[in-house]
């Protein structure tokens, strides 16, 4: 069974009607759009998060390689105003954690991340391309 949203039966609906509108809107309960990108050298994920900050995001590889990103980012109004007498409020936390299979072509050890304009971009360089007669193509990166 889902958990519902169930109307007291105490509060009029015209109150819910108020609040319960288009310009009070709630929290997005839903994750963030991910795109990944395949480029020669690289793979890139980018990560819809308007608002964060790099301090937001915590990023590592788990114990069988995959790539873990977690995003967790709480707000509270600490200011007091004891003239005030909420009706409603609601507090902000988001949080939100994605693994993702990394290919055998990665380089590990050179995954760099960085926030950029509300977009959290992810680069997996790509391991350098052997050729069948053993020696190591170099890749060169623009």
């Amino acid at each position: 069974m889902l958990p519902t949203r169930k109307n007291q039966g105490w509060l009029p609906s015209i109150f819910n009607d108020f609040f319960d509108n288009d310009w009070m809107e709630k929290a997005n309960a839903t994750a963030p759009a991910i795109n990944v990108v395949e480029h020669e050298n690289d793979y890139c994920i980018e990560v819809a998060v308007p608002g964060m900050t790099k301090d937001d995001f915590q990023i590592h590889i788990d114990d069988n390689d995959n790539l873990v990103i977690t995003m967790e980012k709480k707000s509270e109004n600490k200011e007091e105003r004891k003239k005030e007498h909420y009706l409603r409020r609601e507090f902000s936390y988001s949080k939100f954690q994605q693994t993702m299979i990394l290919p055998d072509n990665v380089d590990k050890n050179k995954i760099a991340a960085h926030v950029e304009h509300g977009v959290l971009s992810v680069e997996l360089p790509k391991l350098p391309v052997q050729s069948n007669d053993g020696v190591v193509k170099t890749i060169e990166v623009k």
